[in-house]
């Protein structure tokens, strides 16, 4: 696009924008656009090859997590006859991964913040590399244990890095899609542990539980190669003033210059760097022109961000409530242990061979990895708050039929010994029908859907998306303590659980805490669909909430209500979900700042701003200028 100084010019564009006609805003003056059509509306952004190769290279940290899931279902049956385990040291084995990480995932956020994204994938799948081989060898419990050990710290670091690096590298319009791939990484690693476990169950019960567990370094060593193929990310750049490196990568992980101009200006402006800024003798600079010249202010490495999540503002404590809750009830609701005994819980529902009932299981790891590319396809369609919904209410159901099925089939007295879980029986609790074995199969397979289409990665991209970049690693990682730390005591007690309340109880239990999620989904988690990282903290912000739909530099207003007289001279943008009939409004103050750095800044923000909403599809499609 042309640029012709203060003055406002027309232009008509034709790349990305349909041939439609909008106005250029020149740095002065205050324009409204009145939308006259919205033809071509449904155009969609493409996904940026290379912001897809960073998030997928990312997302090999979260295989760690699935094939341990996956392959300790099928490793602890073999395990628990070689050692000679009892019930408690099975709970043990199989719970101490999600507590253990932890401390993983607490260290893993400050880690980050000091050494960068990529190192502290490099560190994430270094521990599990070593936790394999150990685990392999291991002659005794203690020695299995110490693996586990390191394998769950392991687990902690890549939990928390992955989706965050994954928010901070993509684009707003992708970000739902991408940061959405751990999640799928995660179950395509449980469905190989699923399938490791079918092929090795025919080989000598004495090693084969150690080739299964011995198998999760290889991809441990490829996430330790792939982080040295990538970016850092552009997030924590501007942190350490890295600004022209931070340029770099958004230029190759955005559409175009003027969208990665646009986002450089907002993360400096989210992470205070703008307002160091000081006038150049030379006049004024632009990202990727020698601007680490005109910067002041120290390197950030995280300092006082937990005072800033254990003494929270209320916009912060809004934020934690959201992301809190949705990871601790991502967890209460019992997938991890249903996933780790869904060959118990097959064999509680009568089926009584081995090899049927680790057949059964592999539909499980399938029916996960087949639904969750169906969140991917629809998180930046129908957003975050529909699909959750939609998830957590259909788990409630899927979990209720299942309590039901149990308890219809009498399988209310039974212990976790009675069901195959210590000594292996293949023999059923019950002695009911074939029709027990299917519902539990239908049930159970409803239930892992559900939450892969919402519950299951969405709550790691809310994670990663609705706090400030000062504090968006290290709430990460607390997220991830709330959530390994609900996954661990669930993990824990599911055996006993069964003992004290039977299946059908305990699957009562889980859809009653699948209920109070809906609930609390509905009453407290906002749509972030389509927002920058940076716009999505406003959401929470009510105290400077604006009354209106007047919005500041940028935003919809509808026709029906009078504008707002007053504009904060604080450039802050937001992003336009226009329909037909909606008034755009640009502002550009006359004044917004002392610097004609940060006057270049503003402009600058402003254009690529218009460019951004009429290329994102939102119904921006021909615009008619006027005064306000």
């Amino acid at each position: 696009m042309e640029e012709t100084g203060d003055g406002v010019s027309e232009v008509a564009h034709s790349n990305g924008w349909g041939g439609s006609v909008s106005k250029e805003l020149g740095f002065k003056g205050t324009q409204k656009y009145e939308l006259l059509d919205s033809a071509g509306a449904g155009s969609r952004k493409r996904l940026n090859s290379y912001a897809i190769r960073c998030a997928l290279l990312a997302s090999l940290n979260s295989i760690l997590l699935g094939y341990d899931t996956g392959i300790m279902s099928g490793a602890v049956l073999y395990i628990k006859d070689d050692l000679g385990l009892e019930q408690w040291k099975v709970e043990l084995l199989v719970g101490s991964m999600s507590l253990v990480s932890l401390v993983g995932a607490g260290a893993a956020g400050r880690v980050a913040d000091v050494v960068g994204r990529r190192w502290t994938m490099s560190i994430a799948g270094s521990f599990f590399l070593v936790a394999s081989l150990v685990m392999a060898v291991a002659p005794t419990f203690g020695v299995l244990m110490s693996g586990r050990v390191l394998a769950g710290i392991g687990v902690g670091f890549a939990l928390m890095i992955a989706p965050v690096y994954t928010a901070e590298v993509s684009p707003a319009s992708s970000r739902g899609t991408l940061v959405s791939l751990p999640e799928i990484f995660i179950n395509f690693g449980i469905l190989l542990g699923y399938v490791f476990s079918y092929i090795l169950a025919g080989v000598n019960e004495h090693i084969n539980w150690r080739i299964m567990l011995g198998l999760g370094g290889f991809p441990a060593l490829l996430m330790i190669g792939g982080a040295l193929l990538m970016p850092e990310s552009p997030r924590w750049l501007v942190m350490q003033h890295r600004f022209e490196e931070a340029e770099e990568v958004l230029l190759r992980t955005s559409d175009d210059k003027d969208e990665a101009d646009l986002r450089l200006a907002e993360i400096m402006a989210a992470t205070g760097t703008r307002n160091s800024i000081e006038e150049p003798s030379g006049g004024s600079v632009w990202p990727g022109q020698g601007i680490s010249e005109h910067f002041g202010g120290s390197k950030s490495h995280g300092e006082g961000v937990w005072r800033e999540l254990l003494f929270p503002t209320p916009a912060v404590r809004r934020m934690l409530i959201v992301a809190l809750g949705v990871q601790f009830f991502q967890q209460s609701t019992g997938i991890d242990a249903t996933v780790y005994y869904s060959p118990s819980v097959f064999n509680g529902a009568g089926m009584s061979s081995k090899a049927a009932t680790i057949g059964a299981t592999i539909s499980v790891g399938l029916t996960k990895t087949l639904f969750i590319l169906v969140a991917t396809v629809w998180l930046d369609r129908a957003g975050r708050r529909p699909l959750l919904l939609t998830s957590i209410i259909g788990m409630t159901v899927s979990l209720t039929v299942l309590a039901i099925g149990f308890q219809a089939m009498g399988n209310t007295h039974e212990t976790a010994e009675s069901v195959g879980v210590i000594a292996g029986s293949p023999l059923p609790a019950t002695q009911g029908s074939g029709f027990g074995p299917v519902l539990a199969i239908l049930a159970i397979c409803s239930y892992v859907a559900f939450f892969s289409v919402g519950m299951g990665p969405i709550n790691w991209v809310l994670t990663s998306e609705i706090f400030p970049q000062k504090l968006r690693a290290q709430a990460m990682g607390l997220g991830i303590v709330v959530n390994r730390t609900a996954s661990g005591v669930v993990a824990l007690s599911f055996l006993s659980l069964i003992d004290a309340i039977s299946l059908a109880g305990t699957f009562f239990l889980f859809a009653g805490m699948a209920l109070l999620g809906s609930i609390f989904i509905y009453f407290f988690v906002p749509e972030t669909k389509g927002k920058t990282l940076e716009d999505i903290g406003k959401l929470f912000d009510r105290e400077e909430a604006q009354p209106s739909s007047v919005f500041l530099e940028l935003g919809v207003v509808n026709r029906s209500k009078e504008t707002k007289e007053g504009v904060d001279s604080s450039p802050v943008f937001t992003r336009v979900n226009a329909d037909e009939g909606d008034e755009v409004i640009l502002v550009a103050h006359d004044s917004l700042g002392t610097s004609n750095v940060e006057e270049d800044v503003a402009r600058k923000q402003l254009v690529a701003k218009v460019k951004s909403i009429a290329k994102q599809g939102n119904g921006v499609q021909k615009f008619r200028s006027g005064d306000r």
